[in-house]
């Protein structure tokens, strides 16, 4: 196991560094660094800090959704990258997270305190790795689901490095080993105790902990996120991150719950919102799931990701509160580092703040 840093960007799929896109020449550094894991991933809609709507229900709307790329490394890979990052990133939202990566041979693991409230379980897999004749995707959310495990949702990405090696998604070809991720959240034992059989599952197992705090499932309140101060007693700003966890299918006042959360919050004044469709997934005492023939409506998870100052995010979540009174799966986590990139200014800083809680 190790102290890690995930290293988190939201920008828009038009968003350019000299004549490429960016989203080239972010895969292209993370795959010459050989970090262990990152991913591309496409939403669906959102805003940042303009305030400008991106989504894929109106025509005009849907030529510069949001997208995100996630790499984990070791502390050193990701701080060596970040100057090659920031040089060819000038838009956006880039954040830093501690995490604990574990690869290899997946024994017992005995987490650290910090962790025991709640853990995040992110797993990394290829899009046509199977186990025993089934994805393993759904192997794998079917065993989080078997152990109690509070939700998890498979999110695909359609470029990425998998063990340092760079995996992009063709039209022509399988695909094979193009990365999709699973976050899960439970309890810590339980995440400690599902480790060793994701061992037994996965031939090269990939994944990281990270701490959080679970404020709602299924409509019940569990705990108002935690109050954080501005910074920390160095002076360097604090950030918090709010995830909701809910279905396409799911409705407030008809309107599809997680379009009417980006409106929210766009109206309240949050920094920005960014919603991924996953593929497959659960949560609460819901079984696994996704889309199914027939049906009127998609049955696939939705995740919506807010980052903000830890003042805005209360309203944020007031906001959440509101709208997932029967349904949806809601946490809260400190971000220890945060820069929103407008052109060549940028607000906020990646030094890395640290508090306890």
């Amino acid at each position: 196991m190790h102290d890690s840093l995930k290293l988190t960007i939201y920008f828009g799929e038009r968003a350019r560094s000299g004549s490429r896109y960016l989203a080239d020449a972010l895969l292209d550094i993370y795959g010459r660094e050989v970090f262990a894991v990152s991913l591309l991933l496409r939403g669906v809609q959102g805003f940042g800090l303009k305030h400008r709507l991106r989504t894929d229900r109106l025509l005009t709307l849907s030529e510069d959704l949001p997208l995100v790329t996630v790499a984990v490394d070791t502390r050193a890979r990701i701080g060596a990258a970040l100057p090659a990052v920031l040089e060819v990133a000038r838009s956006g939202l880039v954040t830093l997270e501690r995490a604990r990566l574990l690869t290899g041979e997946l024994g017992p693991v005995s987490l650290p305190e910090e962790l025991d409230e709640a853990t995040k379980l992110t797993v990394y897999v290829g899009r046509q790795e199977r186990v025993y004749g089934v994805p393993a995707y759904a192997a794998v959310t079917e065993l989080l689901y078997r152990r109690g495990v509070a939700g998890a949702t498979v999110l695909l990405g359609v470029d990425g490095t998998a063990h340092g090696e760079r995996q992009r998604a063709r039209f022509f070809g399988r695909n094979a080993e193009v990365p999709m991720m699973i976050i899960a959240v439970g309890p810590g034992e339980v995440i400690g105790r599902v480790l060793p059989e994701l061992g037994g599952l996965l031939r090269r197992p990939l994944v990281t902990l990270e701490r959080v705090q679970v404020c709602k499932r299924d409509g019940e309140r569990l705990a108002e996120p935690h109050p954080l101060p501005g910074t920390d007693e160095h002076g360097l700003a604090l950030f918090q991150k709010l995830m909701i966890y809910g279905s396409e299918a799911a409705r407030h006042r008809g309107r599809p719950l997680h379009q009417e959360l980006v409106r929210r919050l766009r109206s309240s004044g949050a920094s920005g919102a960014t919603t991924l469709r996953g593929i497959w997934g659960f949560h609460g005492s819901h079984a696994p799931h996704g889309d199914r023939l027939l049906q009127l409506r998609r049955h696939v998870p939705t995740l919506t990701i807010v980052v903000d100052r830890p003042d805005r995010i209360m309203d944020s979540y007031a906001v959440v509160d509101e709208l997932t009174a029967s349904s949806g799966l809601v946490t809260s986590e400190l971000v220890p580092a945060s820069a929103a990139l407008v052109a060549d200014a940028r607000r906020g800083g990646l030094k890395l703040a640290r508090h306890e809680f």
